[in-house]
């Protein structure tokens, strides 16, 4: 599943805490009843999927499968640093585009764009750097970190 991120809100939406209690539940288990989800935090299950159906429909948390690359066939990962001349939202939309492309972000200091990839390979990394990073009219410089070995990956964010 492919989100395009949208602008933030410049006033975003408050969550109390039974509504960060049920987000936490559903990041330790995704697939947790919604009864299982009231008990722990004193709500119905008919209150706990009112609840999650108005924070999916918002938005703001999104439900999913998340995939171990390495597992699935994708050995090699990468966060590129892009440079360009111009337009860094333009090029960061081109990029975004790309399937192997998994996280586009414009940023402040050395970099216009971060961007992290996930590929089959070093050649499949090479062809995504040279054809479809490189290749951009705008782009003036990469700097690749490849990823050596992952020691944490979390998404528990946004409630604590």
């Amino acid at each position: 599943m492919t989100r395009k991120i949208s602008e933030p809100d410049p006033t975003p939406a408050a969550l109390d805490e039974v509504s960060k209690r049920i987000i936490e539940q559903l990041q330790e288990d995704g697939r947790r009843s919604y009864a299982a989800i009231g008990k722990a935090v004193g709500l119905s299950e008919a209150a706990v999927r009112q609840r999650v159906q108005r924070l999916l429909d918002s938005g703001m948390v999104q439900i999913v499968a998340v995939t171990d690359p390495m597992q699935v066939g994708f050995l090699r990962q990468a966060m590129i640093g892009v440079n360009v001349a111009g337009d860094a939202q333009q090029v960061a939309d081109q990029l975004a585009e790309q399937p192997e492309i998994e996280y586009v972000v414009i940023t402040a200091g050395s970099f216009d764009l971060l961007v992290e990839v996930v590929c089959r390979d070093d050649d499949h990394l090479l062809e995504i750097i040279n054809q479809r990073i490189r290749s951009l009219e705008s782009v003036t410089r990469t700097e690749s970190f490849v990823y050596l070995k992952l020691r944490k990956q979390s998404y528990a964010w946004g409630t604590r």
